[in-house]
């Protein structure tokens, strides 16, 4: 398995645009974190009386560094808003164009009864939008 990622991975590199600097099309990117999730880093979770399917922040985390290397995040806010923290990242992927980004929010309770804690769960789901908004597991929203 490692050996075909290894393939796929020099594959996009040979689809450069610039051969200079190894930097590519956005659209390129966009394209390839559009593709669909393997099925084995899919996880399932009951959310509303429904059984839904997602992808953990730290498999997104993985995609992100096999299409779009180089890519980083920040927080640019936190708040609490009704006993919710809210947080916002900016995910930024430089390319060919200049560093393009994309900005989403994460909410969580602050009072959580459930795995993890309200920054981290927060962070997650504001790094997996910001990531949805360059492709990456999309079509998991259409749930």
């Amino acid at each position: 398995m490692a050996a075909q990622a290894t393939t796929e991975l020099e594959t996009t590199e040979n689809q450069a645009d610039d051969g200079k600097t190894g930097a590519r099309s956005i659209r390129e990117i966009v394209k390839d974190l559009s593709k669909p999730i393997a099925q084995k880093h899919l996880r399932k979770r009951k959310q509303g009386g429904k059984e839904i399917l997602y992808l953990a922040w730290h498999d997104a985390v993985k995609y992100l560094d096999h299409y779009a290397a180089g890519w980083c995040y920040e927080i640019r806010s936190i708040d609490s808003i009704g006993g919710k923290l809210i947080l916002t990242i900016r995910l930024s992927i430089p390319c060919l164009e200049g560093v393009v980004y994309r900005e989403a929010t994460g909410q969580e309770d602050e009072s959580l009864d459930a795995y993890g804690d309200s920054s981290s769960n927060a962070e997650s789901m504001a790094l997996r939008r910001a990531a949805a908004k360059f492709g990456l597991g999309l079509a998991l929203y259409d749930q």
